[in-house]
């Protein structure tokens, strides 16, 4: 067993890194028990390290994003939300991207959120009606994808889907690094008026591991301002809608 600063500072370090810890993935990666881990969270809260919640803890408001490019994300998010309306019925993926949207999304006063994030899910749970899709569960990356979690999906139909991508480009289009939450994304996509590609600039012209979709209308891109300009003007001439951050 990690002596407890080594197993604590290791529990940082993933709620740095994904937003979100599980009691259960701790226990099994940590090889310690239940108990154990609950109280390495108390403590943490006790600190203002984190935020329990049921199963596990979160990173607590301001702290770092895992992923780097927190300012950018955090302005990629208030920006996604300019273009909600309240009332509206979302569909989010999972990603770094997605958190930050979330995070954004609390000032609202009605929204009905279906979601495959476990941390979105956490984050917006308490404000408005949201619903986790069941099904196969990356606990690692914290999403749930597979056929059970895509027949749950088709029975929604939604205003927006926000994704949190990989990466997008004129050529290649929009591509997931995880191949398992590709479908779910697409379907997301199939069954909203509209899509937003949530994207830092890092992810602005590159061509990532699973295709999702074409860049092309009615996609809406949501980047920063440090995106490479001659790929947003390709972008734009696909008919991809952009706004900077």
């Amino acid at each position: 067993m990690l002596k407890i600063d080594i197993r604590r500072r290791r529990i940082l370090e993933l709620l740095a890194r994904d937003g979100s810890v599980r009691v259960a993935a701790l226990s099994g990666e940590l090889g310690a028990t239940h108990a154990t881990i609950r109280n390495d969270l108390s403590a943490l809260e006790a600190e203002g390290r984190c935020s329990r919640v049921q199963g596990g803890a979160m990173s607590v408001a301001g702290s770092p994003l895992p992923g780097g490019n927190t300012v950018e994300k955090q302005a990629i998010a208030r920006t996604v939300a300019r273009l909600i309306r309240d009332g509206d019925r979302l569909l989010i993926n999972s990603g770094t991207t997605a958190q930050a949207v979330a995070g954004a999304l609390r000032g609202f006063s009605e929204l009905h959120i279906v979601t495959n994030a476990l941390a979105v899910a956490e984050k917006l749970g308490g404000a408005f009606h949201v619903l986790l899709l069941g099904g196969e569960l990356n606990a690692r990356d914290g999403f749930t994808y597979g056929e059970d979690a895509l027949m749950q999906l088709s029975r929604y139909q939604a205003d927006w889907a926000i994704l949190s991508v990989d990466s997008i480009s004129a050529a290649e289009g929009v591509t997931l690094c995880h191949s398992e939450e590709t479908s779910i994304s697409r379907e997301m996509l199939r069954r909203s008026v509209r899509g937003i590609i949530a994207a830092d600039h890092t992810k602005v012209g590159r061509a990532g591991f699973v295709r999702v979709c074409p860049a092309q209308n009615p996609l809406v891109l949501v980047t920063d301002a440090a995106a490479d300009q001659k790929a947003i003007r390709a972008l734009e001439g696909n008919g991809v809608e952009v706004h900077i951050a």
